[in-house]
């Protein structure tokens, strides 16, 4: 039975719809370019951020909150009232960057490193992130993308198998309620995150693909 994130989420009520339908985790999106944003109009970052964190903890779902080559300082002062349950590093991120911000965040905040994938060779970079608490592997962003991830697409599964992960990982990429269970199966992914897999139109959640993606992932 795969653990599960829905990413992406802005809205407190499709926390709690994650939470019932037995999602392990939920993502909140701190890219401005993202679709997914969660302060789009113009709200304080700070004050959505942290009216997110206090929902998902109570209702008892671990929240992971996805930047792209953040400055510490100032990730620091944005979760200094309310601490994620992890860091989700989805930029250009090196593997010097993610030990510094792993010695500056408490232990009970994990970091996680996305890596974008495309060929077996892409793998070796992998392991470079030993200082990350979990990976996250993703298909690598179409030519000229605006942004690293979130983009629906599916990589080739068969990359990864016999691989031995150096760490706790997560697969990622164009993973839908119809493919979860294949690629669960493909792959030996005991986690998966889904972000565009479950929308109904770009950027805006939808309350029967989360609960169908998670109950077919639990299945798998």
């Amino acid at each position: 039975m795969a653990k599960v994130k829905i990413c992406g989420v802005r809205d407190e009520a499709l926390v709690h719809v994650a939470a019932e339908a037995g999602a392990d985790w939920i993502g909140f999106n701190l890219v401005p370019k993202s679709p997914r944003f969660i302060a789009p109009h113009g709200e304080s970052v700070p004050e959505r951020l942290n009216d997110l964190l206090k929902v998902s903890a109570e209702a008892q779902l671990r929240s992971v909150v996805l930047v792209v080559d953040p400055d510490i300082a100032v990730l620091k002062s944005l979760t200094d009232t309310v601490l994620p349950d992890a860091i989700q590093l989805h930029g250009q991120e090196t593997p010097e960057f993610v030990a510094k911000l792993r010695a500056a965040m408490t232990k009970d905040t994990e970091v996680w490193k996305a890596v974008g994938v495309e060929n077996r060779a892409d793998l070796e970079a992998v392991a470079r992130f030993v200082s990350a608490d979990r990976l996250l592997i993703d298909a690598k962003p179409p030519e000229g993308a605006d942004r690293t991830g979130g983009h629906g697409q599916a990589f080739d599964w068969s990359i990864l198998r016999g691989w031995a992960a150096p760490k706790p990982w997560m697969l990622a990429g164009g993973l839908t309620p119809e493919n979860v269970a294949t690629a669960i199966a493909a792959t030996g992914a005991d986690a998966v995150d889904v972000s565009s897999g479950v929308e109904s139109e770009r950027g805006v959640k939808d309350e029967v693909l989360i609960r169908s993606f998670i109950a077919a992932a639990k299945a798998a």
